[in-house]
């Protein structure tokens, strides 16, 4: 269901979702109330939300059309305004699953592109995961996780089908001197839960997080870090020394690199290409800071479609380190935490809030 005021962006998500052969458009709607109202009859997997509308805006739709589909998923599509990045942040607390920048203008090819790219892998990955949660297959729901997990990921979420037993590395024997994490789609709710608990590491440590998101997103997200861990936390800035005490997120737009200053370590960012279609990329940061930190790095790999941090994870295990990943269960998309443990380098694969006890662990010396 696609919801946005403007015909022309109507026309174009409609075409995009028409052209592929796993999805189509139950309806295209002018307004939230719109939507309020026909959601009963249309019962889509997906809806694609814009904020800003006459009648209902989004945000104020988004809470009604849960009420009444509770396992739809929603993604928010605006425009990058710091005002519509706030309250993008607040419709994922509010239920939401994902959001999306809309382009400035849909005549910007490039934008346009990456737009669609996003768009149509964000539908079929997150309305993939819906269907299976309300599969009569699907196993019983896992038990209530504490509060704050329910909070971050608030549509109820059964346990993954059985897997094969995946392969496991033991945790490096040497003492960790950095926090490296990635994240993608789901990730700003799994950032918040974990870095609430974490204080104990980074009080010592650096932490340097790559979260796919673009500018001024971050700018927000920085902030919403550094109020859920009560520490220092900041957009990452070109040749700023790194620090223990501190959170560093990577800008949005640009890559986040690690470098050699003398005795110290610098931050390196960098305007290159995508990697692994992202700009951030998880894959820079993890390799770069083998030069830096060689096996004394523990890396987490969280939520997030794709396989970005796998390749930079493997090499941080071949240098010596160490990579967890969060589980299924927990994940809104099992992709980048999946293929690194489906690449048998994770020395753990836990469920979102047993990864902040085990690094608090792991960083007091803890080696098992």
């Amino acid at each position: 269901m696609v919801v946005d005021d403007s015909v022309v962006i109507r026309g174009m998500i409609s075409r995009w979702i028409g052209a592929e052969p796993d999805m189509e458009v139950s309806a295209s709607l002018r307004t939230g109330l719109d939507a309020v109202n026909q959601i009963e009859r249309i019962k889509p997997d997906v809806a694609v939300l814009d904020i800003e509308m006459p009648e209902l805006d989004g945000i104020s739709a988004l809470p009604q059309l849960l009420a009444k589909k509770r396992d739809l998923v929603i993604i928010m599509a605006s425009t990058l305004t710091r005002r519509n990045a706030e309250i993008s942040f607040k419709a994922l607390s509010l239920g939401a699953s994902d959001y999306i920048p809309k382009p400035e203008s849909t005549r910007e090819a490039t934008a346009a592109e990456t737009f669609h790219h996003d768009l149509i892998q964000k539908i079929r990955h997150l309305g993939a995961r819906a269907r299976r949660r309300a599969s009569p297959a699907a196993s019983p729901a896992l038990a209530p996780a504490p509060d704050r997990i329910r909070e971050v990921l608030p549509h109820p979420v059964a346990a993954p089908a059985p897997q094969l037993q995946l392969a496991r590395r033991s945790f490096s024997m040497l003492a960790p001197r950095v926090l490296l994490i990635g994240s993608s789609t789901g990730g700003p709710q799994a950032l918040m839960a974990l870095v609430t608990d974490i204080g104990p590491v980074i009080d010592r440590f650096p932490v340097l997080i790559t979260q796919h998101m673009p500018p001024t997103f971050t700018t927000i997200l920085a902030e919403h870090l550094a109020r859920a861990s009560r520490r220092p936390a900041h957009e990452a800035v070109d040749g700023e020394i790194v620090k223990p005490g501190r959170i560093y997120l990577a800008p949005g737009g640009r890559h986040m690199r690690v470098v050699r200053h003398g005795a110290e370590t610098a931050i390196a960012l960098d305007d290159g290409p995508p990697v692994n279609f992202c700009k951030p990329a998880v894959d820079p940061l993890f390799t770069s800071a083998i030069d830096v930190w060689q096996g004394s790095i523990m890396s987490v790999i969280l939520t997030g479609m794709g396989s970005d941090g796998m390749r930079g994870g493997k090499e941080i295990v071949a240098a010596g380190g160490s990579v967890i990943a969060q589980d299924e269960a927990t994940s809104v998309v099992w992709g980048m935490p999946g293929a690194a443990a489906n690449a048998g380098i994770c020395a753990a694969v836990l469920p979102l809030n047993q990864i902040a006890p085990k690094l608090v662990r792991l960083f007091s010396g803890d080696r098992s």
